[in-house]
């Protein structure tokens, strides 16, 4: 299959619009906290498992490379200009993953179903962390509007129209077969997922020196989040386990986030790039 950059068709090109659903909710805590789970969900596909596997950092530099990726993310929705930038960076970088996965097979980063599923996982996990940490569900309205904005950072990235769905109505059938054929329990996605992973200390002194401490609980908090914010059948598919004591405890913590959150000032609230993206639309500065 060719990497080349595709079309893009004229309609919905650019980031999403300013005061639409992204916008909104994008660089806010709560979708942070939903990251996790789409990345678990990405990597259980075996030739993007492979990937991280071979070719990334995740493992000796996770605090660098979540950052990385956090600030990439935030571009697509608030980088105007710099977001179709950032769509070409990524695309150059993956460019030359390539190899073989743990069944043998060839894969490369840029092929277009996998790099399409790498995107499309974003989708039901904001709709999933809006249904435990946000205000209210979306209602089917927003979730139309919010897959029209997300189908437009698939264009920024430079993913086809012709590898993603078009519609909600087609991306739900999409999604059950990609969950039901294609992932699996890969490697990285049981290590994203334990609540006993090996992470390193995440700077210098003095976190380094309560880092024995402190991993324990940030592990298992991340697996809390990681497997309890994925979608059920895509949480079946890798293998993992959801008890209902733990539904008990992520709907409680659910109900504490829609208290606090909301609460907080707005520069606490939104990523930096975000928050001065934000403030810069108030005051009509591009």
């Amino acid at each position: 299959m060719s990497t080349q950059s595709p079309r893009h068709t004229a309609e919905g090109h650019g980031p999403p619009p300013v005061g639409g659903i992204l916008w909104a909710i994008a660089g806010e805590l709560r979708s942070v906290l939903a990251l996790p789970a789409a990345m678990t969900m990405q990597v259980a596909h075996p030739a993007v498992g492979a990937g991280v596997d071979q070719h990334s950092v995740f493992r000796t530099d996770p605090w660098g490379r979540g950052e990385r990726s956090l600030r990439s993310v935030q571009l697509w929705v608030y980088g105007g200009a710099e977001a179709e930038a950032e769509g070409r960076r990524l695309r150059t970088l993956h460019a030359s993953i390539r190899g073989v996965d743990a069944h043998g097979r060839p894969y490369r980063a840029l092929d277009p179903p996998v790099y399409a599923w790498v995107h499309a996982t974003g989708y039901p996990v904001y709709l999933r962390a809006q249904r435990y940490l946000g205000t209210r569900p979306f209602t089917e309205a927003e979730e139309r509007q919010l897959y029209a904005e997300w189908l437009r950072i698939g264009r920024v990235l430079g993913i086809d129209d012709r590898d993603m769905p078009g519609s909600v109505e087609e991306f739900w059938p999409y999604y059950r077969a990609m969950v039901r054929e294609r992932l699996e329990p890969t490697a990285v996605a049981r290590e994203l997922a334990a609540p006993d992973a090996s992470v390193p200390p995440p700077g210098p002194l003095p976190p380094r020196l309560l880092w024995p401490l402190l991993r324990p609980l940030f592990t298992r908090f991340r697996a809390f989040l990681t497997v309890g914010l994925m979608p059920p059948d895509a949480r079946e598919a890798i293998g993992l386990v959801w008890t209902r004591g733990q539904e008990r405890r992520l709907r409680w913590f659910g109900r504490g986030v829609r208290v606090v959150v909301p609460l907080l000032p707005e520069r606490l609230r939104y990523l930096p790039l975000a928050y001065q993206a934000r403030r810069r639309a108030r005051a009509g500065r591009p």
